[in-house]
């Protein structure tokens, strides 16, 4: 294996994308050096390079939907050799992108890939998964409800409304609903993907473009229980307002993004802006049981992948995938890259 390998950088802050060589990372202690097979893009990618945030040293390799094979195995890891297929959540450091031919991982969020389920099919998975599940049970930045995996839950009867069903975060914020017992599992996408918001396990569905007020109406016609939680994986100031008119007194709204409501006095109500990197000290120990999860939830199909679309021309392809999501142009479709062909 040669020294050097071929990665996709952001050149300088708010800078251009532009293919180059930089070293292959050894693995230390808890962490594996994976050979990339496929990298999903996310949201947050053209979002650092349009605003820059989360990153602060460049030129800088993005990318944290990483699925490939174990090359090298670091101190003190035990439940990896290499070649084991994975899939693992990357971090805003170089290191740890996956943008590149090759990238480190830690072990505690890496899991095995099932024989079931391809390498671009896992790398959809991480981000998506791990931002619906921190909102959903973060205690510091979630809606801290207990995560069914810790203890066996029944169904509720507890109704939860998730605002854009379709999105790769709502797909697994409707599955995750599911397996702790919600019902009814409310959920809003465009007409054209209500069958797929169906299939992740959405018992109700309704038209995203309906107002605050006609939503309302036809929640009402299908529970007469108090909305205590909504998760809205689209979090627009439009949505959010439209969530929090839904949300009952005491109930809690996840976002993803900046809080555009205001929390209440009296009422009780509160607004959670959810954040998923599982590196980070408020996610730790939550996401180090739920990573011990991911390779059953995969194997049983209790989780299941995004549905995807594969990008050409390797490395070079993300480029052009980033900017048909900042201009809109992809819904209920997670968009994959293969590093390896760009040589």
């Amino acid at each position: 294996m040669s020294a050097q390998q071929k990665a996709l950088f952001l050149s300088e802050k708010q800078g251009d994308f532009e293919i180059g060589s930089r070293n292959i990372p050894s693995p230390g202690a808890g962490q594996l050096l994976v050979k990339v097979q496929s990298a999903a893009l996310n949201p947050v990618d053209y979002k650092i390079k349009d605003i820059g945030i989360f990153i602060t040293h460049y030129p800088a390799v993005l990318g944290t939907d990483i699925a490939g094979i174990v090359e090298e195995v670091g101190e003190g890891v035990e439940n990896f050799r290499k070649g084991d297929r994975v899939l693992a959540h990357g971090n805003f450091t170089n290191d740890l992108a996956g943008f590149q031919h090759y990238t480190l991982t830690v072990a505690s969020f890496t899991a095995k890939i099932p024989p079931s389920v391809s390498f671009d099919s896992a790398a959809t998975v991480p981000l998506g998964l791990d931002t619906a599940l921190v909102g959903l049970y973060g205690e510091q930045l979630g809606a801290g409800i207990t995560p069914p995996w810790t203890k066996s839950l029944g169904e509720s009867k507890t109704p939860i409304v998730v605002f854009g069903g379709s999105s790769s975060v709502g797909a697994y914020a409707i599955q995750l609903a599911r397996l702790s017992g919600f019902y009814p599992i409310i959920a809003t996408a465009s007409p054209s993907n209500e069958d797929l918001v169906r299939d992740y396990g959405a018992t109700h569905f309704f038209d995203r473009n309906l107002s605050g007020k006609q939503l309302m109406a036809a929640i009402s016609k299908v529970t007469d229980s108090p909305i205590g939680l909504v998760y809205d994986a689209i979090s627009l100031p439009e949505t959010q307002l439209a969530a929090w008119e839904l949300l009952a007194n005491n109930g809690t709204l996840v976002v993803t993004l900046s809080p555009s409501v205001k929390e209440d006095e009296g009422k009780g109500r509160k607004v959670v802006a959810t954040f998923a990197n599982p590196h980070i000290p408020q996610n730790d120990e939550l996401c180090n049981s739920s990573w011990a999860m991911v390779e059953k939830w995969l194997s049983e199909g209790t989780i299941r992948p995004n549905k995807h679309e594969v990008l050409p021309n390797g490395l070079e392809g993300i480029v052009g995938g980033l900017e048909r999501m900042r201009l809109g142009q992809v819904s209920g479709t997670k968009l994959v890259a293969h590093p390896q062909e760009t040589q």
